[in-house]
């Protein structure tokens, strides 16, 4: 009886042994899955952080509309269309896009002039690639798109980000990764507006594949994202962060040595390593030492929140106390350019008027406001909206996806880049710098006629506009309640 108990309890002890054993190689073949260095998309460009290029060439493209009368910033600038058709013309392997919109080919451009054809002709390139064995992926927040319909039909994978689960806000990230080698950062989105009537601007780096290869980490992020409701603990190592704010990547861009890299939004967006874009903006505004020049559509430093049928507005402060402290306590010269339209809040008019007083009584303290509009009085609709989203300074550029409103920030998906040339490292006769062609991109529209002063807008426009928009947060209060 003794030596069967015995037997017994080996037996026992060996089933548990065995358990405990399946369960640690269970735990060992999950580990291995997610920290795998096998790529998310399970294939391989050939391209990694040893072998990839830091020898880059960048290129500002803009979309300027028609009826708008704006040159070039000079020949080296490319339209936003040549630039993009340029981008599928190089792709051999892969093309990647995150866009907000998805209306190249909408049924409003019927009505419109010829130049709405740039948004068919693109997206009919688009369903090409299949025949090219290129393979289109793209990353959205829209479930019923009829052209991200017809391209999954023609051989794309669509995957969906459910951003309004995961933070409440909405997919603002607009950028291309092509090969792993080429990308496209800025305002436009895959919207024929953006080809034809909205202002946009944004850059394409060539054979960048460093960058392209961190840039194609945050599409990985939104990729693994599908139909996700919620932000997983643990991450494959393929979607943190290569570079950042404390840990730039060195490249050769034309003919200077600049230190490069990307930040995203939110604070749920952004993996191990990732700069978040409020961090890289103020870091942007407190290396300025001589100008910080800011063109965004909507400048509003607040959050607004829904809960339980309250709506709670707070002050926003991690970009309005930057430029406070960059105008008082270092002298900076800031000009703050800002679209006029029907979305203006009424508010922005408040803020931007705080920061004008703080200069009064200070020497050498010099803030300028500017509103763009297309119209004589306040822009009510897209077409020539000044859409631009970016900030240059005398030593570093930031260009993005966001507007510079806190809700946008707190809730909203975006991806900037960060460009700083490192000092002493440029070419005398190697021409106009990235930085060079921003800061004219920005001075052209500062002075050009449809800048408008802060007391030319408040006199003669916005009285309408402050009826208009604090009507329409009224009702959004009442919504909200």
């Amino acid at each position: 009886m003794a030596e069967q108990k015995t037997q017994e309890n080996v037996m026992k002890s060996q089933q548990k042994c065995i358990a405990v054993f399946g369960l640690l190689c269970c735990f060992a073949v999950l580990i291995a899955l997610i920290f795998s260095s096998v790529d998310v998309w399970g294939e391989d460009e050939g391209i990694t952080e040893e072998n990839c290029s830091s020898k880059c060439r960048i290129v500002l493209v803009e979309n300027i509309p028609e009826e708008m009368d704006l040159s070039p910033v000079d020949e080296g600038t490319l339209p936003l269309t040549v630039g993009l058709h340029g981008l599928l013309d190089m792709a051999k392997r892969s093309v990647e896009i995150v866009s907000p919109r998805w209306t190249l080919t909408s049924r409003e451009q019927q009505t419109d002039h010829f130049s709405a054809s740039e948004g068919q002709r693109l997206f009919e390139r688009l369903l090409g690639l299949k025949s090219r064995r290129v393979k289109l992926k793209v990353a959205t927040s829209l479930t019923d798109s009829a052209e991200l319909t017809t391209l999954a039909a023609h051989g794309a994978e669509v995957r969906y980000v459910n951003t309004t689960a995961l933070t409440k806000g909405h997919l603002h990230s607009s950028f291309w990764v092509v090969d792993r080698r080429h990308i496209y950062i800025g305002s436009a989105s895959m919207d024929w507006r953006s080809l034809a009537k909205m202002k946009e601007l944004g850059v394409i780096l060539y054979n960048c594949s460093c960058l392209a290869l961190d840039l194609h980490r945050v599409f990985s992020f939104y990729w693994q994202l599908h139909y996700k409701d919620y932000i997983p603990s643990i991450w494959s190592k393929r979607v943190t962060a290569l570079y950042s704010r404390d840990d730039p990547l060195l490249v050769h861009l034309n003919d200077s040595d600049t230190n490069v890299y990307m930040s995203t939004s939110p604070d749920l967006f952004c993996p191990k390593g990732r700069t978040r874009d409020v961090e890289a903006i103020h870091r942007v505004i407190q290396e300025a030492e001589r100008f910080i020049y800011v063109s965004v559509t909507d400048y509003l430093p607040l959050v607004n929140r829904s809960s339980r049928g309250l709506h709670v507005t707070r002050y926003w402060s991690a970009i309005d106390e930057g430029l406070r402290e960059a105008l008082v306590l270092r002298r900076v010269s800031v000009r703050l350019l800002v679209s006029l339209w029907e979305r203006t809040h009424p508010y922005t008019f408040n803020f931007v008027s705080s920061l004008t007083t703080l200069c009064l009584q200070l020497m050498d303290c010099n803030l300028e406001v500017k509103f763009f509009s297309a119209d004589e009085g306040y822009h009510r609709h897209d077409e020539g909206l000044n859409h631009n989203k970016y900030m240059v300074t005398d030593n570093a550029l930031y260009i993005g996806n966001l507007d510079w409103v806190g809700n946008d920030f707190a809730f909203n998906a975006g991806t900037g880049l960060v460009i700083k040339p490192i000092r002493g490292q440029r070419h005398l006769d190697s021409g106009p710098s990235v930085l060079d062609q921003m800061k004219a991109a920005f001075e052209r529209d500062w002075f050009s006629q449809y800048a408008k002063s802060l007391q030319e807008v408040t006199t003669q426009t916005g009285r309408a506009l402050k009826t208009a928009t604090l009507s329409r947060v009224e009702r959004e209060r009442q919504t909200a309640a």
